[in-house]
């Protein structure tokens, strides 16, 4: 049961002696400016590592966030005192369900923050579901096999990002899927 921003399915965690609660909620259009900050902020792990004509600065213009919405991407974001932190959004594919911008401001990385969101946004679905990063970002491939997600094989990832994502060939090249069921 969701209650104004507060979803009361997802208990409040005290993150501190300061009373500071954790909220899981849907994004809405007044979130956007904010998601598109944490997007680029996190996404500056990628700078120097993804290859140098796959990266672009901003990561994600706020154009490509708006398409992105429009596409059906669901942005879900964990609050932390009234303060956006992390968003991770899934888009319904036909037969699965995609992860897509997962991002946790750079200050918050290694609090179980995305661990929470990814296992709060799975039980909103009832397909497998399939995520695709950089080959390069071996801390994203790290996290999700922690949350029990495995690589698919190179033939299975090439057809997945054909079939289920809009990207160029370079960037499928560079890419890993994982997936869970």
């Amino acid at each position: 049961m969701v209650i104004g921003d507060i979803d009361l399915t997802q208990p409040r965690v005290k993150t501190g002696k300061n009373s500071s609660y954790i909220v899981i909620r849907k994004c809405n259009e007044a979130d956007i400016d904010v998601i598109y900050e944490i997007i680029n902020d996190a996404a500056q792990a990628y700078c120097g590592l993804i290859p140098e004509d796959m990266w672009h600065d901003p990561y994600m213009s706020k154009a490509t966030l708006i398409q992105e919405l429009q596409d059906g991407v669901v942005f879900w974001g964990m609050i932390e005192n009234d303060n956006l932190v992390a968003v991770m959004g899934m888009q319904d594919k036909f037969d699965v369900a995609l992860i897509r911008h997962a991002y946790t401001k750079t200050e918050q990385r290694a609090k179980g923050i995305g661990s929470r969101l990814l296992q709060f946004i799975e039980r909103e679905t009832d397909k497998p579901v399939l995520v695709g990063t950089w080959a390069v970002a071996n801390w994203a491939i790290s996290f999700y096999q922690s949350n029990g997600y495995k690589l698919v094989s190179e033939q299975e990832k090439n057809q997945l990002l054909r079939d289920y994502w809009r990207i160029s060939d370079r960037q499928i090249q560079t890419s890993v899927v994982l997936a869970k069921n």
